[in-house]
């Protein structure tokens, strides 16, 4: 039986405390601990059963180790008491400091509550400290810290003295608790740790499983991957790309890197670019070669950041879509342009009239937007030109076959390509001369009606075939006798419209003139030689006119014109 005021009692149970607290230290995980926990009861402050229940993350506790009893273990090991009612335990009986003595007068009110607990049997006590059998001695487990979180609570029962513990007993147990409650609080942390070095070596066995995925893929991709800085003085440098792109645009990797996409790009698509960069998505634009050619290419880009707050990048897809593109180019330029002769068809030339018309009729002074027109043509009219000075054509005096039909004049009006910034971007309000033949000083958007004289003996006698041949041949000396910007047009049948912007009257004449003159030259098909002559009407587009009217006005002076002449042949006749 304990005597506490007897030191060397006193100094074994100190020794057996020191013992027991050194054990907590040494356990390896958190379920070691708390086993230690419970073993330390027993084996150092000399209870013959001892629970330990543990605060779970939803706040109930449940029974995580026992000692003394393995009937009692098996029975009440892993069962789970509600917070509340470990509250209300908590809350009466005998305040020992922090432990909690619950006599058995007072725990009969405790038997219907959800906390696990075990019955012990033994005699009625026979002295007023005697412990009895229904007795409960709690020992609450803090967290260090001002909180005072609660970690868990050690249940003890049977003292081996079979007193309640005095005044020493009560400070050991309180002190084992404090001790247990720190052993508890680093094993956790242990264990946490453990699981986020676990997770961490995954995430990273994942992380280098990925980028190798990513490298593979990026690396051996079919079409072009490129990876290019975004932010800072280096914005748009291209840091990395695969052997697709390069072999695409024809430079190696080490020469890419002296890059950013805005320097390959064509000068047509900067500004497309510029705005696929900064939203992302996707743009299709061209992409210089090493050789000087450009290829058609489609651009996904997708902006990622390298960390949570660190530098973002551009993830550039390339696809080559060259051929699709020279599909598509094909189909357009089918849809509007004739197929026999390669012109622009009637739907194009009304297209281009009607870009240059708005619905405000013209004003006084509204010819001065031409006063720097001249200046802004090639091949046009300049200081000692007396008129219309078309390209020279050196096979109509070497008797050479002529040239054949070049595309450089379908652009009509200096037109600039899609995405370039033309001379017209912004409406330039358009008159006509008023002065008819008389040349008054103004310039204007001519508009000549052709209609070949002849034409259709030709196509009765030798066939289609020489009607579409010397039709070709038409269009080909109609094309080499404007300016690079003029419109020839083909309406159908053996109609032609000629469009030429920036002429005065007498220029408007002269042109006519010199088609007509071009036109009459025998055309030479299958070996024989056969004429067409050419009637020429003279419009001018103005703003306020519609593209029918404009058209109309042409077609009726060619009509004109073409009576005018038959006359003339036949009192010449």
């Amino acid at each position: 039986m304990e005597t506490e005021s007897e030191p060397y009692v006193r100094l074994s149970t100190l020794r057996q405390l020191h013992q027991v607290v050194a054990d907590l230290n040494t356990a390896r995980s958190l379920a070691d601990t708390l086993q230690t926990v419970a073993d330390g009861v027993v084996a150092g402050l000399n209870y013959e059963l001892a629970c330990v229940n543990l605060v779970r993350p939803d706040g109930d506790l449940v029974v995580a180790a026992f000692a003394g009893s393995s009937a009692a273990e098996a029975l009440i090991t892993g069962r789970v008491g509600s917070r509340t009612s470990w509250e209300r335990r908590l809350s009466m009986g005998v305040s020992w400091g922090d432990l909690r003595f619950i006599p058995h007068t007072e725990g009969w009110v405790l038997m219907e509550d959800d906390v696990p607990q075990w019955h012990t049997d033994g005699p009625a006590p026979r002295f007023e400290d005697e412990w009895h059998p229904h007795d409960r001695l709690y020992a609450p487990m803090y967290a260090s810290g001002s909180g005072r979180e609660l970690l868990g609570v050690i249940s003890v029962d049977r003292p081996r003295n079979g007193r309640h513990p005095g005044p020493w007993g009560q400070e050991a147990l309180q002190m084992y608790a404090s001790q247990s409650a720190i052993a508890i609080s680093n094993a956790r942390l242990r264990s946490n740790m453990q699981r986020a070095l676990v997770r961490l070596e995954r995430e990273q066995q994942a992380l280098r499983a990925s980028e190798e995925s990513f490298r593979q893929a990026f690396e051996y991709a079919p079409s072009g991957m490129a990876i290019a800085e975004m932010g800072g003085d280096q914005h748009g440098r291209l840091l990395r790309t695969n052997d697709a792109l390069c072999r695409l645009l024809g430079r190696p990797a080490s020469v890419m890197r002296r890059y950013s996409f805005a320097d390959l790009v064509h000068p047509e698509d900067i500004g497309t670019l510029l705005r696929t960069s900064a939203e992302g998505g996707r743009a299709e634009l061209r992409l210089g070669r090493r050789d000087g050619t450009y290829v058609w290419v489609s651009l996904r880009n997708s902006v990622v950041a390298d960390t949570a707050d660190g530098p973002r990048f551009l993830l550039t897809h390339v696809e080559d879509i060259e051929e699709r593109k020279r599909h598509e180019l094909q189909l357009a330029h089918r849809a509007s342009h004739d197929a026999l002769t390669g012109l622009p068809n009637s739907a194009e030339l009304r297209s281009r009239l009607s870009a240059r018309l708005c619905e405000r009729p013209s004003a006084p002074g509204d010819e001065a937007a031409y006063g720097t027109y001249d200046a802004q043509r090639d091949g046009g009219y300049g200081a000692g030109h007396g008129g219309y000075e078309p390209a020279y054509d050196p096979s109509y005096d070497s008797g050479h076959e002529p040239r054949p039909y070049e595309h450089e004049h379908e652009h009509g009006f200096g037109f600039e390509p899609a995405g370039g910034a033309g001379p017209y971007d912004h409406h330039v309000h358009i008159v006509a001369p008023t002065g008819g033949e008389i040349d008054d000083g103004t310039k204007g958007l001519a508009v000549l009606f052709c209609d070949l004289d002849g034409f259709k003996s030709i196509n009765d006698r030798f066939g289609h075939h020489t009607g579409d041949a010397v039709l070709i041949e038409v269009a080909r000396r109609l094309t080499t006798g404007v300016r690079d910007g003029d419109t020839v047009a083909r309406l159908g049948g053996d109609e032609f419209v000629v469009l030429a912007d920036g002429l005065g009257a007498a220029d408007a004449a002269d042109l006519a003139v010199r088609l007509r003159n071009a036109i009459i030259p025998p055309i030479r098909v299958d070996g024989r030689a056969v004429r067409v002559g050419a009637s020429f009407g003279i419009g001018w587009a103005e703003c306020g006119m519609t593209v029918e009217e404009v058209l109309n006005s042409a077609d009726q002076r060619m009509y004109v014109e073409k009576r005018s002449r038959a006359k003339v042949h036949r009192r010449a006749g």
